[in-house]
């Protein structure tokens, strides 16, 4: 894959001589790698997955348009956090098709940052809750019918068990697998709730990140401070609810989901006060009755939804998601189920907690 990389760069960076270059991250979906030039210039080399995005140039159209329109805003922005350049050969080309369909591209790096894959802290969530809700803020004035569907169906629930329940009958019958066809049968009742919401126009659809989870915020490496929101491959109209519970998903699970056993998950409280306090105080105007009504089921929507993926996709596979061996999906699939069971048990408090941050932060906000 080296080899691949350099004939790449060869055509971002042409005659450009480079100094390192090296695996970044550990992403589910596209290979990236980092590159430095022996001139000093730091880069982020990527391979859109083919599988996964059936048109990547329509990918690399919609963050064109994405960090035009941040960086025509930019002197406006009292927060200043950084935003991802695209990078073009000397023919102006922000893109290169490989012989297998892939398409490439290069980005800026940023540097002294890290990312992190989970939270512990009450600070970090609240600095992750305000630069979502910044990016949303920033997002509100781009027109959704300038970018393109690049994943037809994406976040639509219904369509996700629609497929599983077009799967083959045989299925495999661990303790595991049965754990997890239980859980989705008990609560496949509920896989409407955000596109009933849409239909009743009740919660809000504008731009969305698609996939704001903890490890696509860029932190300083000194102070902690949020730098930048990072991988726009799934920037799309959507709804403003499935960035919001997906990033609550990921916020609020400190343990992590590569753990031990999807027992020790749990859905801590704190984290999510905290990340609704970060994110009203910027975008509290945005919110619609309906998204503050739905916004905890919300919650448990996008983990049942996940875990449905992550389960399809073991039955399937393992066609999408990257895996290190072939149960990996089945137990990320039970680690989305235990945190959705997690919410269960507290619904209650975490209801009243947000109310009581609506009413104490979003209302000052507003």
């Amino acid at each position: 894959m080296k080899a691949d990389c350099r004939n790449v760069l060869s055509f971002f960076l042409p005659g450009v001589q480079i100094h390192e270059l090296k695996l970044l991250g550990q992403g589910n979906v596209n290979d990236t790698w980092y590159v430095a030039t022996k001139g000093g210039d730091n880069y982020v080399l990527q391979r859109l997955n083919p599988a996964v995005f059936p048109d990547p140039g329509l990918v690399q159209d919609n963050l064109g348009t994405l960090t035009r329109h941040l960086q025509s805003i930019a002197g406006q922005d009292r927060e200043r956090y950084e935003i991802l350049q695209v990078h073009r050969n000397p023919e102006a080309e922000d893109r290169y098709r490989s012989p297998d369909g892939a398409c490439w591209r290069l980005c800026s790096f940023i540097n002294n940052t890290r990312s992190l894959n989970t939270v512990t802290t009450v600070t970090l969530a609240r600095r992750i809750g305000r630069a979502l809700g910044w990016f949303h803020q920033q997002t509100s004035s781009l027109d959704p019918a300038s970018l393109a569907d690049t994943l037809p169906g994406f976040h639509i629930t219904p369509l996700y068990l629609a497929r599983y329940d077009n799967l083959p009958a045989a299925c495999p019958d661990s303790r595991e697998a049965v754990d997890c066809r239980n859980f989705i049968q008990q609560h496949r009742a509920g896989a409407a709730l955000l596109e009933n919401g849409r239909k009743q126009r009740i919660i809000r659809e504008q731009v969305i990140h698609g996939d704001p989870k903890v490890a696509n915020f860029l932190f300083s490496m000194d102070t902690s401070r949020v730098v930048s929101l990072i991988d726009f491959d799934t920037v799309k109209p959507g709804l403003l609810l499935h960035d919001i519970s997906d990033c609550l998903r990921s916020c609020c699970n400190p343990r992590g989901e590569e753990i031990k056993s999807p027992d020790n998950v749990i859905f801590e409280q704190p984290l999510f006060a905290a990340m609704l306090e970060g994110y009203l105080a910027h975008a509290a105007d945005l919110l619609l009755p309906g998204d503050e009504e739905l916004l905890v089921d919300s919650v448990h929507l996008i983990c049942f939804e996940l875990g449905l993926r992550f389960y399809m996709d073991y039955l399937t596979g393992n066609q999408y998601f990257r895996v290190e061996h072939p149960g990996q999906n089945l137990f990320r699939a039970r680690v989305q189920f235990a945190l959705a069971r997690s919410i269960e048990s507290q619904y209650s408090e975490l209801q009243g907690i947000w109310q009581h941050t609506l009413e104490t932060v979003g209302t000052v906000s507003r």
